[in-house]
């Protein structure tokens, strides 16, 4: 029988469309109420956004407006609810850039993924996450709080000593990137150390599916979240792992890469992430990550929306001929001609020579005004190729950068 950490992971539709429509008001005007996001949200009416649909009209924010507002009034640039002395901890991530954090109430929403993993009270876990600086250590410290758990909080490096206290103290979870626990193992092996680790919880890295064999093999269930600093957790495997559960404490949107307008249900695209975390009230925060809405519900019964994970990055900004071409140019250019679906600037080599190629899914069959757009929006003369509608792979890329950068 399925476990679950709390009634809204298994909410019908109707209820959870009824809560966000009181919770999204609420939280923009939160929003409001801190300069930084106040200057970017403008003068829109928080009561007007009850739905994801009224939240796609607000602007995006990208990470790169955090750094600048932090440039301006440190630590957090206006950008949270509270002083910076409220909080209990401020991290540095690379940037730099500062987040804030809390001890307590499972702040980053660590504790459903945890419970998915089957992390609860008797286990051990030993925390392999950074706890310098970066929040990921006292991340997932906070959601084994939640569960019930105990941690060691053994950080990273030193992989003897980490094998030894997993064996002296009985460690039974692992929290950490998905490699790093089979460095253990393998040192473990090495060192004649029986272990009784069963359950791992990993995240900042690719779990390849040889990787996660190996750990079945050895009798260890291994999941996987998507979390953030900034954002906390974004989604989640449960043992069903047929995809990622979106956390209830964010709302996910899938978007154009370079714009914030929502891609048809099952293509992929950026993440966009909105928090309803009321210290750090984040809204329409671009991620920068690729991934796409799946259809249904999960086998295990929780009824948030599904995301198929991490499937690239969504900045795909490339210099051509030396000038850079950003996504955004190209949604401007898509955007200019109606009859126009989707479009992809390849860029490749011939001889010596940078080539820019546009792919332009359209009926049309006169390629000239596309070509004359390309010049004036994008900068750069190009070949275009005008192909059927559908025909572009669903993989997010509007721009595919084929040369061969190898010696």
């Amino acid at each position: 029988m399925t476990r679950y950490f709390d009634q809204l992971e298994t909410r019908s539709a109707d209820q959870r469309a009824a809560d966000l429509a009181k919770a999204l008001p609420e939280q923009i005007a939160r929003a409001k109420s801190a300069p930084g996001l106040a200057e970017i949200l403008g003068d829109v009416d928080p009561a007007s956004v009850t739905s994801v649909e009224a939240l796609a009209a607000l602007p995006v924010i990208r990470k790169s407006e955090l750094s600048k507002g932090q440039a301006k009034s440190a630590p957090f640039g206006g950008f949270t609810t509270c002083d910076a002395t409220d909080f209990d901890h401020i991290f540095q991530s690379p940037g730099p850039i500062y987040e804030p954090g809390r001890v307590s109430n499972d702040w980053w929403r660590l504790g459903r993924f945890l419970n998915a993993c089957g992390v609860g009270k008797g286990d051990i876990v030993q925390n392999c996450f950074g706890y310098h600086l970066t929040p990921a250590g006292m991340i997932f410290e906070n959601g084994a709080r939640a569960v019930g758990a105990a941690v060691l909080p053994a950080g990273t490096g030193q992989t003897e000593l980490q094998a030894r206290a997993a064996h002296d103290v009985g460690v039974t979870a692992y929290a950490g990137t998905p490699d790093y626990l089979k460095l253990i193992l393998d040192k473990a092996d090495q060192m004649g150390l029986a272990l009784k680790i069963t359950k791992a919880a990993v995240s900042g890295g690719a779990l390849f599916p040889s990787l996660r064999q190996e750990y079945a093999d050895r009798g260890i269930t291994c999941l996987q979240a998507y979390a953030t600093a900034d954002l906390g957790c974004v989604a989640y495997e449960t043992p069903a792992m047929n995809g990622m559960v979106v956390d209830e404490g964010v709302i996910v949107e899938i978007v154009t890469p370079g714009t914030g307008n929502p891609v048809a249900p099952g293509e992929v695209g950026e993440v966009v992430v909105t928090t309803l975390n009321p210290d750090y009230p984040l809204i329409r925060f671009a991620t920068g990550d690729l991934s796409a809405v799946m259809p249904g519900d999960s086998p295990c019964g929780r009824t948030n929306t599904r995301i198929k994970g991490w499937m690239g990055r969504a900045d795909q900004t490339t210099k051509i001929k030396g000038m850079f071409v950003r996504p955004e140019q190209v949604a401007d250019f898509v955007a200019k001609h109606s009859e126009v679906a989707r479009a992809r600037v390849i860029a490749s080599r011939e001889g010596e020579m940078d080539v820019m190629t546009v792919q332009v899914e359209s009926d049309a069959t006169d390629p000239a005004p596309y070509a004359a757009s390309v010049a004036e929006l994008l900068k750069l003369k190009g070949k275009i190729e005008i192909v059927g509608k559908g025909s572009l792979p669903n993989d997010g890329k509007v721009i595919d950068d084929q040369r061969d950068y190898g010696g």
